[in-house]
């Protein structure tokens, strides 16, 4: 293509010669053949170039001609308002999943919980042009999306924009053909497919201006009675050889044929498969619906009832299947027409047993009770219309069903008339308003009318229901019509070899069919279908046997398959829900690992796709032997968070973990394996999969022992992989030289944002290597240093580092043997950094005389926001220092000073800072011995302060007349939300001092006041307060020492004045 772009640029300004037009149809179709001009002999006409004025959509009669066809073919407009952008936006993916390769489109959407692929988008006016300067265009281009997503939408819009200019200018012609239109032909030239199916241009008309780029569209792929196969295909060069049709598209998309041409082919995922990865230049996807999307779709459909839109929306919602399903739009537009009717329509007290729909079944049930124009018979009462619509029914059933049944079974989703005549179907049938709920008529370029159901899922829906009724007459099995089989009757045994059938469809096709089947058995939707298309009680004394048949499939003790998960998707639309309740009770109360048989394995894959609980997170913590991890690694693939803590895994695990991390597949974004058995082998495994895997985002390896080794290999994948945020290797004993191996990979990687290292033997040489690699990293925002042995050399290094770094956010040093010397050292950085938000201290050995570096630095810093210095040494004249700078700083919003020794002098001197300062809004003071002298003190600066919302004050030695001070201060104070007071003892007086702040006070939203002597008579005072506090939320009165009598009076007294907040007793 590149080349034929330079040969063209080179002939460019050449004079136009005549020729006549037998000769410049010779040179077009040889340009198509890819032979090219030679010489004088071509005609001038081709040799503009895309910037000529007249363009490639110049004024040429012929062209013009062309485009008002095409236009006129499309409707002549685009729809209202424009496409969505998901359609101008389409995701660029690098291939097909196996998922989609194999399964059924219903199944993708399930298994993957309507969230499509992560990936680049690209506008659809850049669909076919280079990605970048150094690459070329697409020859060959594949849009995948699944059944009823819009592709053949996508098409229409992109040649109605480039028939009016608007979009791809560099092409001279576009040529949409569909497989619907191809089908009517048995053999095809490449010379015949160009003139015959678009005569408007007419042999003449083939002389169009500036041929430099010719775009050929072959909409429908999965519509192609014949499949490709690349494998045995002659290749053919000649374009007036007439060879059949498969053939000739395998030749063009080969490039024997027309190898100059861009070629765009769309189709369901399944069958794009059939084209060899290697000859696609690109691929885009067509994402569903998204939660917005859904509800403006349904807003479009009920745009004057308010109320009726939002109870199909409602109910939408509150069904995570139907939610799921309504990500592809056809279904959403489907789903949305039968709910509607569903709510219209409903008759009243009897009709509320049979909604809202709770199956797949029950729902195209409405739907075709819609399609019938009524609700179907009330209860004792028959009307001759309704007998009419249920012969209707039936007769549709027996003629469109069984087309669709057969069709199901030959992978053939669109018929011609002939294929109609051959099932029987009785033409004028079809001009019926009930049968155009279900089937679509097109004409196509040959004069002849295409049909199609007007959903993959309707003509399953029909073939159900065809074959549940036909299985109660035939003798044979109904799957080898016209051949021979064993004698086969009653439904049971027809429904057997249906199941066994589904099972062994390596595609899933059958899938939704078995899902319908099944459907049919249950009770409500005898209900709702019983004398338009199902006998009132008709087969249900089979409904017993068909579950058991059901879960007899399930006994295989091999991987759970999607047919096996299926299998829980048909015993649902049975309403044989028990294995499935059992499961999810069990994975809720935590006796998961109890239940490890092959049906509870498959059970709970089916869960991880359907259940509420799984949807953020699928937790199997203390759940999962090697064994069931095994069985459900398939199914593992599309969760988006997993939860296998403390389930004893050791290395064998973590090789096949890796391998589903390593699948194409995988979505898992999040994954915790914390408190296993995990040595460095199975680290090295999870290091692997990490090189090539693009979807996981966090990885918790906390408290295993992957040693320094391991620590070596993950590294070395963190300086490839470009997708992992988080990682935590708290508690592994990496020492000294797995933190320098990390610290090699952070110095090469710009992903990692978060690293948790507590507690793994680092001393201060380790911390050298991470300052080190801090200093050249921007990325990591979080790191979390405690527990370890790093000391002032260690908190010195990384202070230098701090000093250059301008990427972190949050440091904690927790319990790491830091002294004033690292303190100061840490301080001087700080002066100068202008990124850490949150700093941790706890736990280490800071005197008054590293407060005073503290302070120094928080007089200056304008950044830090949270500063824990819990259990050092501060003292008074330490947290006095401290005191001062809190009243000169202004962005510091949490500051933690629990057991640092401080007592009534430190207290007054942050009271007085308080009433200065704007932005503090969470302190904690206890236990420290601060008294009532420095409760006073605080509970003064609260009648002044108004940015603190959470005051702790646990075990500071505080009595009456400190709870004293405090009511008062609550009695005037609107902003202080937490109030912690445990282990004091403000006695009975106290309690009814606060109790009278809480009668007026209304900002206190949790109050704990645990262990303080309250007696019966404070416990009294504080129940009777909160009558009239309607603010208050949460309230602890353990430990006061009233009884079990007097606990459940006070607890009942509450719940009856203050209903809303919770007590602890």
């Amino acid at each position: 293509m590149r080349k034929q772009e330079m040969r063209m640029g080179g002939e460019a300004g050449q004079g136009h010669g005549a020729g006549s037009p037998a000769e410049q149809v010779k040179a077009l179709m040889d340009l198509l053949a890819g032979k090219g001009c030679q010489g004088s002999q071509a005609p001038q006409t081709l040799d503009r170039t895309p910037d000529s004025p007249r363009g490639p959509h110049g004024n040429d009669s012929r062209t013009q001609r062309h485009q008002e066809a095409l236009l006129s073919r499309a409707g002549g407009s685009l729809e209202l308002g424009g496409p969505s952008p998901r359609l101008t936006n389409l995701l660029l993916v690098e291939g097909l999943m196996d998922l989609q390769l194999k399964e059924h489109d219903f199944t993708q959407v399930e298994a993957t919980r309507g969230a499509w692929r992560s990936a680049k988008t690209i506008a659809l006016n850049r669909l076919f042009l280079p990605l970048s300067r150094v690459s070329i265009p697409p020859r060959i281009s594949i849009t995948i999306g699944v059944a009823g997503v819009g592709k053949t939408t996508l098409v229409r819009h992109f040649v109605c924009l480039w028939a009016r200019g608007q979009i791809g200018k560099d092409f001279s012609l576009v040529l949409p053909l569909t497989f619907r239109d191809l089908n009517t032909h048995e053999k095809l030239s490449a010379d015949r497919l160009i003139r015959s199916i678009f005569p408007h241009i007419g042999e003449s008309g083939l002389e169009v201006a500036a041929l430099a780029k010719v775009l050929l569209i072959l909409d429908g792929l999965d519509e192609c009675k014949t499949p490709l196969d690349f494998s045995n295909t002659v290749a053919c060069t000649d374009p007036k050889k007439e060879i059949q049709v498969d053939h000739l598209i395998t030749n063009i998309i080969r490039g024997n044929l027309f190898p100059e041409v861009s070629v765009w082919v769309t189709s369901r995922p399944s069958a794009a498969g059939q084209i060899p990865g290697g000859l696609v230049d690109r691929m885009t996807e067509i994402r569903g619906f998204n939660e917005e999307e859904i509800k403006l779709c349904l807003e479009q459909m009920f745009p004057e009832d308010q109320v009726l839109l939002d109870w199909v929306l409602s109910q939408v919602w509150a069904h995570r299947a139907l939610y799921l399903m309504c990500t592809v739009p056809a279904f959403c537009r489907l789903a949305g027409l039968a709910l509607g009717h569903l709510c219209r329509h409903r008759q009243g007290p009897q009709d509320t047993e049979l909604w809202p729909p709770r199956t797949l079944c029950e729902l195209y049930s409405w739907y075709f009770r819609m399609a019938l124009g009524g609700e179907g018979q009330e209860k004792g009462h028959v009307s001759p219309r309704i007998e009419q619509l249920a012969h209707g029914g039936r007769r549709m059933v027996g003629t469109l069903g069984r087309l669709a049944f057969h069709g199901l079974v030959k992978k053939k989703y669109v018929f011609y008339e002939p294929d109609l005549k051959a099932f029987g179907v009785d033409l004028a049938l079809l001009q019926s308003t009930v049968c155009s709920y279900f089937l679509q008529r097109e004409e196509t370029l040959a004069s002849s009318a295409a049909y199609c159901f007007t959903h993959l899922s309707l003509q399953e829906f029909l073939g159900a229901a065809y074959y549940y009724s036909a299985s109660k007459r035939a003798i044979f099995d109904l799957f080898t019509e016209g051949g021979v089989s064993w004698p086969r009757l009653g439904f049971l045994t027809h429904f057997r070899s249906a199941a066994q059938r589904a099972m062994q469809a390596e595609d899933g096709r059958l899938d939704v069919f078995l899902r319908f089947l099944c459907g049919l058995l249950s009770p409500r939707v005898n209900d709702l279908l019983a004398g338009s298309l199902l006998a009132l009680g008709e087969q249900q004394g089979s409904r017993v046997q068909v579950a058991q048949l059901l879960q007899g499939c399930l006994q295989s003790n091999t991987v759970v398959c999607a047919r096996a998960v299926n299998v829980l998707h048909c015993l649902h639309e049975l309403q044989h829900t028990e294995l499935a309740r059992s499961v999810e009770e069990a994975m809720e109360s935590g006796g998961l690992a109890r239940l490890s048989g092959p049906p509870h394995r498959a059970a709970l894959a089916y869960l991880l796709q359907v259940s509420d609980a799984c949807a953020q997170e699928a937790n199997l913590s203390l759940s999962l032997s090697q064994g069931v991890l095994q069985s459900l690694l398939p199914q593992l693939l599309y969760c988006q968070s997993l939860r296998l803590d403390t389930n004893q895994f050791q290395d064998p695990v973590m090789e096949l973990l890796g391998s589903v991390l390593s699948g194409k597949d995988c979505r898992i974004q999040r994954i915790s394996l914390a408190e296993n058995q995990i040595s460095n082998k199975g680290a090295k495994a999870l290091a692997r999969s990490l090189l090539v895997n693009r979807s996981l985002t966090s990885l918790d390896l906390r408290c295993n022992s992957i040693g320094p080794q391991g620590a070596k290999a993950l590294a070395d994948a963190l300086k490839i992989n470009r997708t992992l945020a988080s990682l935590s290797l708290q508690s592994n004993r990496i020492r000294d030289d797995g933190a320098k191996f990390m610290a090699e990979a952070l110095a090469a990687n710009r992903t990692l944002s978060v690293m948790h290292l507590q507690k793994n033997t680092i001393g201060p040489m380790g911390a050298q290597h991470m300052a080190d690699a801090l200093k050249q990293n921007r990325s990591l925002k979080e790191l979390m240093f405690s527990s370890n042995s790093i000391g002032d050399g260690g908190a010195k290094a990384l202070a230098e580092a701090l000093k250059v770094n301008q990427g972190l956010e949050t440091l904690d040093l927790q319990s790491n043997s830091i002294s004033d010397t690292g303190v100061a050292a840490l301080m001087g950085a700080l002066c100068a950094n202008r990124a850490l938000l949150s700093l941790n201290l706890r736990e280490n050995s800071i005197s008054p005389e590293g407060a005073q570096d503290l302070a120094r630095a928080l007089c200056t810093n304008s950044t830090l926001k949270n500063l824990d210095l819990t259990a050092n040494l501060l003292h008074d004249q330490g947290a006095q220092a401290i005191a001062m700078a809190v009243r000169e700083n202004h962005t510091l919003m949490s500051l933690h000073l629990q057991w640092n020794f401080i007592q009534a002098g430190a207290a007054k001197a942050l009271g007085q800072a308080l009433q200065f300062n704007k932005s503090l809004i969470s302190l904690d003071l206890q236990e420290n011995a601060i008294g009532d002298e420095g409760a006073c003190a605080v509970a003064s600066a609260l009648k002044a302060n108004t940015a603190l919302t959470a005051l702790y004050l646990q075990v500071a030695s505080i009595g009456a007349p400190g709870a004293q001070a405090l009511g008062e201060a609550l009695a005037v104070n609107r902003t202080l939300e937490i109030l912690d007071l445990r282990g004091n003892a403000i006695g009975v007086a106290g309690a009814k001092a606060l109790a009278n702040a809480l009668k007026v006070n209304s900002s206190l939203r949790r109050l704990n006041l645990q262990e303080n002597s309250l007696g019966m008579d404070g416990m009294i005072c504080i129940a009777t307060a909160l009558s009239g506090n309607h603010g208050i939320q949460h309230i602890n009165l353990q430990g006061n020492h009233i009884g079990e009598s007097g606990a459940r009076m006070i607890s009942e007294a509450i719940k009856t004045n203050a209903p809303s907040c919770t007590v602890e007793m």
